[in-house]
């Protein structure tokens, strides 16, 4: 075990300020406090030093200063140095790590264990920045190709998603669906994991709401296309065509964690996992965010933003950590039950979520469209691509659970057609400003706040009408 003696740590300094090059680089990790008490002095001297006047201080300066001499090191080679921020970078390693261990001594007796592990982990990453990032310029083949190796895409396993994501979702992702209550959020992520285990992937599910026997008794319907209703009756069967499956899926583990958990929870359970399995995990579902806590603040529940901002940011550095596909969902608010198209605005808890996920779909339905094997899903935000406000349409098996993509025909694709430009036509009706102007080109819609009230009920009316237009277009798609 290395020694760091008085001698050793007054030689750090001298060989610090006799190259500038070599502070600049070891900078972020120069901690006065690191240092020897009777050297602690002089160390924040420099470092008050840089920050003041932006250039490092000669021994003379530092010397007229303090009791302690410092000798000169400028005619040193310059492998020297070299060995010197190695050194260094080991050094303030161990003290941090020393220092957090100190300073965790009382949050252990208390029982209050993920500050410690965060104070640890930064400890344990204390170095120099040595990744000087990517010459963009430098082999772009190669460059393009990693990205495609190494990050991404894991596809959704539905094709008209995939378009609309460049591929599908990539490992580091953060991604949230978001619907209202009963708009089938827990179905997306359900009917995602069987995607991503039939594709071999190694996918774990966990569920804050759902017990772990319902969940897969859901999975089953979903995996042999045998009707939730049938499940029980047709037990054998359900095993037969399971045990079929097993052989060429990867791995699915679903998990029940009580409503409040935190990320530490959730990255405990991910370890033991893979060391049982002696498996990476691919892909992450967790239903659902809302019901987690942050692990670092003490945070009320009612506190929905700051409680929001904490538990995604958390799962987003989990996921980059373990460079896998992290799936997610959350709740609308009530201001979207009576809207055709979503914004942030609708997001429960506010903007924090949205500012952290790469990916922000919003799950657009009703008890009409699920009861005609329909779910509409729209993009509220997107990092890797330009999906932005555009829609996809879904078929949905009432009696499997089944999720699968609308058939690709002409009718479908005609129906479409005529489905956007009833939206666009819907927005510019329905929509009206506060000083009575229509938010797109179109007839003056006379202020009801100046006594006439007959624009606002025939804009009401107009756009009642076309919601109707809009439910006949479905119900005639269907037939």
């Amino acid at each position: 075990m290395a020694e760091y003696t008085f001698d050793v740590q007054k030689l750090y300094i001298e060989m610090l300020l006799a190259d500038a090059e070599s502070f600049a680089r070891a900078q972020n990790i120069f901690k006065p406090e690191s240092f020897d008490r009777k050297l602690q002095p002089i160390a924040k001297f420099v470092k008050d030093y840089m920050d003041e006047y932006k250039v490092m201080p000669d021994v003379e300066q530092v010397n007229a200063k303090h009791d302690i001499k410092l000798k000169s090191a400028k005619d040193l080679d310059p492998s020297h140095f070299n060995w010197l921020l190695d050194e260094f970078e080991t050094f303030s390693r161990h003290k941090a790590l020393e220092h957090a261990i100190l300073q965790s001594a009382d949050m252990l007796e208390k029982g209050d264990y993920a500050p410690v592990e965060d104070m640890v982990k930064d400890a344990v990453n204390v170095g120099l920045t040595r990744d000087l990032g990517t010459d963009y310029f430098e082999d772009p083949k190669g460059r393009l190709e990693a990205l495609k190796a190494n990050n991404g895409q894991i596809s959704t396993g539905w094709n008209n998603l995939d378009k609309k994501l460049f591929g599908g979702f990539n490992r580091g992702e953060l991604n949230i669906f978001a619907g209202g209550s009963g708009a089938g959020k827990s179905l997306f992520l359900q009917n995602l994991a069987v995607n991503w285990a039939l594709a071999g992937l190694n996918v774990c599910y966990i569920s804050f709401e759902l017990s772990e026997q319902l969940t897969a008794m859901r999975l089953d319907a979903m995996m042999t296309n045998i009707p939730t209703k049938k499940v029980f009756p047709e037990i054998e069967n359900v095993e037969m065509k399971v045990k079929m499956l097993k052989k060429k899926a990867g791995n699915l583990q679903i998990k029940y964690l009580p409503s409040g958990s935190n990320v530490l929870d959730v990255r405990t359970y991910l370890k033991e996992l893979e060391l049982k399995n002696k498996k990476k995990v691919d892909c992450i579902l967790i239903d659902y965010l809302d019901l987690m806590m942050p692990k670092s603040k003490r945070i009320s529940p009612a506190d929905l933003f700051i409680k929001d901002k904490y538990v995604s940011e958390e799962l987003r550095n989990l996921v980059v950590e373990k460079q896998c596909v992290l799936a997610t969902a959350s709740q609308l608010n009530r201001a979207s039950v009576e809207e055709i198209e979503f914004d942030h605005s609708h997001i429960s808890g506010g903007l924090s979520k949205i500012q952290t996920a790469d990916n922000v779909i919003g799950i657009f339905t009703s008890r009409a469209m699920k009861e005609r094997g329909r779910y509409q899903i729209q993009f509220m935000k997107t990092r890797s691509s330009s999906g932005v406000g555009q829609k996809v349409d879904l078929e949905f098996d009432v009696d499997s659970l089944r999720i699968r993509d609308l058939a690709d025909d002409p009718e479908y694709k005609q129906f479409d057609k005529q489905r956007s430009t009833i939206y666009d036509n819907l927005k510019k009706t329905s929509k009206v400003t506060g000083g009575g102007t229509p938010t797109d080109a179109g007839p003056k819609v006379p202020d009801p706040t100046k006594g006439d009230t007959i624009g606002k009920v025939k804009a009401t009316v107009e756009g009642g009408k076309l919601r109707q237009l809009l439910n006949e277009l479905h119900s005639d798609e269907e037939q």
